[in-house]
């Protein structure tokens, strides 16, 4: 056999204790990451001792969320990669493991709002909502993004509380609201003419009402998003109702009206997650 002396191992052999797949070893081999030291007299690839400390450092690594490219640059120059590089995947993973951390705080509150907030069947909630969808992964992005917020917790828990006439209630006030915008859009109104401004108003305290606090600064920032993200301005106008144009509107209308009523800086930690009835 052509392979270094001392005990060598098929691939078939390395597959079953190192936990990894034939495919996987071959395809180390053909990206030059882990090449066995020998072969047998039929070709078969046959791996040394030293082949399995290899292999056991590209597992390593890959555990650890390495590329190849990465771990070949590491096994390249252990000295000068490797410590600098698990330094920054260490960062990496902390801020993961943060992340994780209060994703599961959302799964948790989700849950306390299903069991304390207004339970709907799916004919109920489409007589309540009509066309407006509540869209989980934006709503999960809003509670990471503002979770140490007093008026985001204030914004739940108010949103938990409310009955099915209050939903009732506030949706048919931002239908009304919803037409009014609407019909002042199509007419040509100016956004920063009293019309408008005073539907913007109008939208501010409609939060301030059913949900948190709503100053000038934060309603800037709540428009902001209608402009930015269509998830959140489909919490506004359901796709089917909107134009070209409108999300931007509505958005110098609430700057427009901020400047005609500003009461002050707000903290930037106060933006509140106001879920259908924005």
């Amino acid at each position: 056999m052509s392979h270094a002396a001392g005990a060598t191992w098929s691939v078939g052999q390395v597959s079953a204790f190192a936990g990894v797949t034939v495919r996987t070893l071959h395809h180390y081999d053909k990206a030059g990451l882990l090449s066995p030291s020998g072969r047998s007299h039929a070709g078969y690839r046959l791996y040394a001792d030293a082949d399995l400390a290899r292999l056991q450092q590209i597992l390593f690594y890959r555990e650890l969320g390495f590329t190849l490219d990465e771990i070949a640059a590491i096994l390249k120059d252990p000295q000068a990669n490797a410590v600098e590089q698990l330094r920054a995947r260490q960062r990496r993973l902390s801020e993961e493991i943060a992340r994780l951390q209060r994703l599961a705080e959302v799964a948790e509150r989700a849950i306390e709002v299903q069991q304390t907030g207004v339970s709907l069947t799916p004919g109920e909630r489409f007589e309540v909502f009509g066309e407006i969808t509540f869209d989980l992964s934006y709503a999960t992005e809003a509670e990471l993004k503002w979770a140490d917020s007093a008026g985001q917790r204030e914004s739940m828990a108010r949103a938990a509380a409310h009955t099915k006439e209050d939903w009732r209630q506030l949706m048919g006030e931002a239908a009304a609201w919803r037409g009014e915008l609407l019909a002042a859009f199509d007419e040509g109104e100016p956004y920063d003419g009293e019309r408008v401004m005073d539907l913007a108003e109008e939208h501010r305290l409609h939060v301030s009402r059913w949900f948190t606090s709503c100053p000038p600064g934060m309603h800037r920032r709540i428009a902001d998003d209608f402009a930015a993200d269509a998830r959140a301005f489909a919490l506004v106008v359901p796709p089917s109702q909107q134009r070209p144009g409108l999300a931007a509107y509505l958005l110098r209308a609430v700057h427009a009206n901020a400047t005609r009523r500003t009461d002050g800086p707000t903290n930037a930690a106060d933006h509140p997650n106001t879920q259908e009835a924005r």
